[in-house]
C-alpha cells in the first residue's frame, strides 16, 4: 500500500472548460452570461426576460469592459462568493448575472439551474436549459 500511496499525485487540479467571446456590456468575474443570438457576444443573463437571455452559457472568469474579449467558464469549478456548500443555484430573475438559491416562481419567468456550491466560495458549473413558468 505504501507504493500505491507514494505514486498518487499530492493534489489533483480541477479541470475547467470554456471559450472566449466578446462582451457587449461590462461584465464582472462570476457573472452568469448568455450568448446573444445576433452576434454571439456575451452579456449578463436574467430569468425574467426572453428564453435566450435565460439560457446561461457559463460564468465570466475575469472582469472585463464592453467590447473586450471575455473567457466564459462552461464546465468545472469557478470562484463565486457568498454560497452555501451543497446547495443548488439558479439564475436570478431580479439581478442580471446573479445566481440565487431559490428559483424564480412568477409566471413568465424562467427556472435555469446553473450549478451546485462546492464551498462558500466555489460553484461547480452544471448549467441546464431554462424552463418557463406558466
Amino acid at each position: 500500500l505504501l507504493d500505491l500511496k507514494s505514486n498518487f499525485p499530492g493534489q489533483v487540479a480541477n479541470k475547467i472548460n470554456g471559450f472566449a467571446a466578446n462582451a457587449f456590456e461590462n461584465l464582472n468575474q462570476g457573472d452568469a452570461v448568455f450568448s446573444r443570438a445576433s452576434d454571439g457576444q456575451l452579456g449578463r443573463a436574467i430569468a425574467n426576460d426572453t428564453q435566450d437571455k435565460a439560457r446561461v452559457v457559463g460564468f465570466v472568469e475575469t472582469t472585463v469592459t464592453a467590447g473586450s474579449l471575455v473567457r466564459c467558464i462552461v464546465e468545472g469549478v469557478t470562484p463565486v462568493s457568498g454560497l452555501d456548500a451543497g446547495d443548488h443555484y439558479f439564475l436570478s430573475a431580479s439581478s442580471a448575472g446573479a445566481i440565487v438559491k431559490t428559483p424564480p416562481s412568477s409566471s413568465g419567468h424562467f427556472v435555469t439551474r446553473v450549478g451546485e456550491a462546492a464551498s462558500s466560495a466555489s460553484l461547480v458549473v452544471k448549467t441546464e436549459p431554462p424552463i418557463e413558468i406558466v
